[in-house]
């Protein structure tokens, strides 16, 4: 890239880096801080964005050591530049399975909440979240051999990856992309597109707004995560035709490089805007002294999950109920017996002179 615009480039990206840690890191730590410490009874939902929150602050809470790095040099060594991008690509690889995970679970919760429940009961939340940390850690492990520090003495950067062919790098480039943004937004889609005839007709507003929530996280994840993988295509794109077409290759090749910093730098903005999205959606929960908006949100959105007192279930049991009461007393009012005596059916009131209560007359009730 030309001087200039590696100079634009690095100080929009620096100040992005800058909000985002000014922001996100104290809006995920107090979200972890109030799930950990006034959640008694965490729900499936809460669980998971406490696993994101984590997920999104250790990204974070690397970026004064990026902002140094794009404004000065990297000066912290190579061994330290793969380790801090692994650690990052793991956080960043569980973050998208994690929403993908919310999504699926908010799916089962809305259109098959007795297997929802069912599920809850089995506790494999736990064996869920062992098994995406372990599959992030492991889509991780391509960056070990191919991270590297290059550069000039006193300008070196933590930003390359070298590959020992193009095979190797088309086929790392795909599986980011495709595990990494293609199937998990497939699956979003998916659930999202069921549940929206569903949102609307959903009786407790506040297992409404839950749903809506996440579905916010859903569509922040897919803006700040498209440029990115963008950029992967037009990448594999290059690759696959610089043997035949070298002028359109290196235009592909220009155009990624353009969107390089803007693009990197949009993936951290998702781990900042989930708390974001979480303090809007508390701003209708009156706070009080002793409990936070966020705090209350996270409470409704537990009692509205499977499993956890869901008040939806309790309110089509109390519907059926009365519809049962109701019915009960419909029958109690046709043996209807008042104080002066029984019922009395028409055609037994001229020969049964001890029947002196009202006079049933054609099934219909009362007649005196």
């Amino acid at each position: 890239m030309v001087s200039e615009d590696l100079s634009t480039g690095t100080t929009v990206c620096c100040v992005i880096l800058g909000l985002s840690f000014l922001v996100g890191t104290p809006g995920n730590l107090l979200v972890i801080w109030t799930i950990w410490r006034h959640m008694q009874k965490r729900s499936h939902t809460v669980i998971l964005i406490l696993n994101l929150a984590v997920a999104d602050l250790i990204v974070l809470i690397t970026l004064p050591l990026w902002i140094y790095s794009l404004a000065r040099s990297w000066v912290f060594g190579e061994a330290s530049c793969k380790a801090i991008v692994f650690i990052i690509n793991a956080c960043m690889f569980s973050s998208i399975f994690l929403i993908t995970t919310m999504s699926v679970e908010r799916f089962l919760a809305v259109r098959h909440p007795f297997a929802s429940a069912d599920w809850k009961r089995k506790r494999a939340l736990s064996k869920v979240l062992l098994a995406l940390w372990a599959a992030a850690f492991l889509l991780s492990v391509p960056v070990l051999p191919t991270q590297k520090v290059y550069g000039d003495r006193g300008e070196e950067q933590c930003l390359y990856r070298t590959y020992s062919s193009n095979s190797q790098e088309a086929l790392c480039l795909l599986l980011e992309t495709l595990l990494g943004y293609v199937v998990p937004l497939v699956v979003l889609v998916v659930c999202y597109s069921c549940l929206c005839s569903r949102i609307a007709q959903m009786t407790l507003k506040s297992k409404r707004k839950s749903t809506v929530l996440i579905g916010s996280v859903v569509v922040v994840f897919t803006v700040c995560w498209t440029p990115h993988h963008v950029g992967n295509v037009l990448s594999l794109v290059q690759l696959a035709i610089k043997g035949s077409q070298k002028a359109w290759a290196e235009n592909l090749d220009s155009a990624r490089e353009t969107m390089v910093f803007v693009a990197g730098a949009m993936v951290f903005i998702s781990s900042m805007v989930n708390p974001i999205l979480y303090m809007f959606a508390a701003r209708s929960f009156r706070s009080s002294l002793r409990e936070t908006g966020i705090q209350k949100l996270f409470q409704h959105i537990s009692s509205t999950s499977p499993g956890e007192k869901n008040r939806e279930l309790s309110f089509v049991t109390k519907r059926q109920s009365n519809q049962t009461s109701s019915s009960q007393c419909s029958l109690e009012g046709q043996a209807y017996v008042n104080q002066q005596g029984p019922v009395c059916p028409v055609d037994w009131a001229a020969s049964a002179p001890q029947c002196q209560g009202p006079v049933l007359l054609n099934n219909k009730w009362p007649l005196n």
